[in-house]
């Protein structure tokens, strides 16, 4: 087989070298490997160029949730089987399938594991492989990737003065598929699986490969409510947060709000446009 293993320098504050050298370790006799490293400028382009140069058989990516959705838009239609890496500030999508956390356990599951296909969301003609979201979320992102601190330590710092600084609470109208209608809260997010990248189960009922996503409209902040979804079988109460599955939908505001996808800031926006994609990608998983 041959692989192409990408990796995220910066992403997670964390040196990648180590895993570099697990995955040479535990190479099959007679397999290849070729490195992709991501430096932040025209990524996508660079790395489909490399990936139209060789016939690869799998990726490999190394970094959070930003760094997969890298490598499967530029795959586009040509998918290849995708291996994780946990090695993001937060590995939402990893979390999310229930990969290892020790590198022992997760590279031979990345090298040669069975896989298992699932879905992903359009956004705005981007892909969205875990949670998207307006608001707090986003504004909190926004902070930490201008902030010099990286890890969850920058997360955590940067959480307090994005607290105190939000715009929120916003307005927002939903079309859906079968109706429209306005809701006000302090995020709404687009979730195609149940937990953020910190292991929060923000939706319980989600499944990654069901063939819909769901709206989730978070109202107010709530300290017992966030401490809820610290365990996966809490019910969260609908004063907290509301939940809308859908296929697509169409959500715009009165003013820009901030919006991210899987981690990474994307802009202050108006409108987004959603759809389901079944089935999009596959990912080995154990």
């Amino acid at each position: 087989m041959k692989f192409l293993f990408i990796i995220n320098p910066i992403s997670g504050n964390e040196d990648k070298s180590h895993l570099l050298k697990q995955v040479k370790n535990n190479l099959h006799k007679g397999d290849e490997i070729e490195v992709f490293k991501t430096s932040g400028e025209n990524d996508i382009q660079k790395l489909r160029d490399e990936l139209s140069q060789t016939d690869f058989d799998r990726v490999l990516v190394a970094g959070g949730d930003g760094t997969i959705k890298l490598a499967a838009e530029a795959m586009g239609k040509d998918s290849l089987p995708i291996g994780i890496l946990p090695a993001g500030s937060a590995n939402g999508l990893a979390n999310d399938l229930n990969l290892p956390l020790e590198p022992k356990n997760f590279v031979p599951i990345a090298l040669y594991g069975d896989t298992r296909k699932i879905d992903a969301i359009n956004i705005n003609d981007q892909l969205g492989l875990h949670i998207s979201d307006f608001g707090l979320n986003a504004e909190l992102i926004k902070e930490y990737e201008s902030s010099s601190l990286r890890g969850k330590l920058g997360y955590a710092i940067n959480s307090i003065s994005t607290l105190f600084q939000s715009k929120g609470p916003y307005e927002f109208e939903i079309k859906t598929e079968k109706e429209t209608f306005h809701k006000k809260g302090i995020m709404l997010a687009l979730a195609n699986s149940k937990k953020f990248g910190t292991g929060a189960v923000v939706n319980p009922k989600g499944k990654i490969d069901d063939g819909i996503f769901e709206i989730l409209l978070f109202k107010k902040l709530d300290l017992i409510e966030i401490l809820k979804t610290l365990n996966e079988g809490n019910e969260l109460s609908t004063d907290f947060v509301e939940c809308f599955p859908v296929k697509e939908v169409i959500i715009t505001t009165k003013k820009p709000v901030n919006f991210q996808i899987d981690g990474e800031y994307c802009n202050s926006l108006q409108e987004v446009k959603a759809k389901i994609l079944p089935k999009k990608l596959e990912v080995a998983v154990k």
